[in-house]
């Protein structure tokens, strides 16, 4: 395969581009040692070289977007740095843990003591370093995170391993959602999708895709920024070219989504939208609260609909009908 000549000046896409041409000399290379040998190339490689290929060459067919995907490469090692780029990822737990706790216990009569999400499968899309993955599995929850850049997930199992109690309840994959549809349709009670949405290169087949791996009646929870020029002021601005709490050039105005717009995605892929709450973060506290405005940041939950509209087994119509949302506040729609 020949490359284009790369301008001088063209730092970005150089360094993509030397990674990909060592990808694609290492693959051919793989494939010619093992044309020569008398051992069969196996079935893991094959599948590992043909998806890494896959990643790279996928454009306009999947949500990844590979300028965020090298813009997060950068800060792989650092999730678990409580008071590094991800602080406000780390406070943020303190709202939208107890957000999708105490929303899946209002819809459901089951729940234990202790491990109140025991019995629960969740996928956590986006995972990064495992961040949200880890409380929920320390509620109970059986946990699947995703997240298509493999230094995020090593780092998200490396973390996982000092808990044993963890690394029985979570397992991390190396995967976009696109990528597990086939083998996962309707498989998970609940979807989260964290500070994800805004980072993605298509909205609505990363909707569509939730939708064919959520089971009938399971739960969708997003949070992400809202496209206001409060959301710029206060997003970009301040957060990354004044405050720094978030590396500069981490969001792209262009790309945060109004929750009108994200309701109108989810209600065309059989969802029903639930509650909208207004999130509003304190630099100066380092912690996150409530309110009623969604004008920069908001937290969204949403029910896909049922199969012949009946509720899934263990739910009680009662509680479907009607949401409590005990211990945050906001918009119930």
């Amino acid at each position: 395969m020949v490359f284009p000549e790369v301008p001088a000046d063209d730092h970005a896409d150089l360094s993509f581009q030397t990674g990909l041409r060592g990808t694609l000399q290492n693959y051919n290379w793989k494939i010619q040692l093992k044309s020569s040998s008398i051992l069969p190339v196996s079935r893991t490689e094959i599948k590992s070289s043909m998806l890494t290929m896959k990643r790279l060459f996928s454009t306009s067919h999947s949500s990844v977007d590979s300028k965020e995907m090298r813009k997060f490469q950068l800060l792989a090692h650092k999730w678990w740095d409580e008071e590094g780029e991800y602080s406000a990822l780390h406070s943020m737990n303190d709202i939208r843990v107890p957000f999708i706790r105490d929303t899946l216990l209002n819809m459901s009569s089951n729940y234990h003591l202790g491990t109140p999400l025991s019995g629960v499968k969740i996928l956590d899309v986006g995972c990064g370093g495992g961040l949200l993955s880890e409380p929920l599995g320390r509620l109970g929850a059986s946990v699947t995170g995703i997240d298509p850049l493999e230094d995020n997930i090593r780092t998200a199992d490396q973390h996982k391993s000092f808990d044993p109690v963890l690394a029985k309840r979570i397992q991390y994959k190396s995967s976009s959602l696109e990528e597990i549809v086939e083998e996962c349709m309707e498989t998970f009670d609940v979807i989260v999708a964290s500070e994800v949405v805004e980072h993605v290169a298509d909205l609505e087949m990363f909707i569509k895709c939730c939708s064919q791996v959520l089971k009938p009646e399971g739960s969708l929870f997003i949070t992400t920024i809202n496209k206001t020029q409060l959301s710029y002021v206060l997003g970009i601005v301040v957060a990354e070219k004044i405050i720094g709490i978030v590396p500069e050039g981490t969001h792209e105005w262009e790309k945060f989504v109004p929750p009108e717009e994200l309701e109108r995605l989810l209600e065309s892929n059989g969802f029903s939208v639930k509650t909208v709450n207004g999130m509003l973060y304190n630099p100066l506290s380092g912690s996150w609260s409530w309110m009623e405005s969604t004008s920069v940041n908001y937290a969204m939950h949403a029910v896909k609909s049922g199969a012949q509209g009946q509720p899934s087994p263990g739910d009680d119509p009662s509680e479907m009908e009607r949401e409590q949302p005990s211990a945050t506040a906001g918009t119930t729609m």
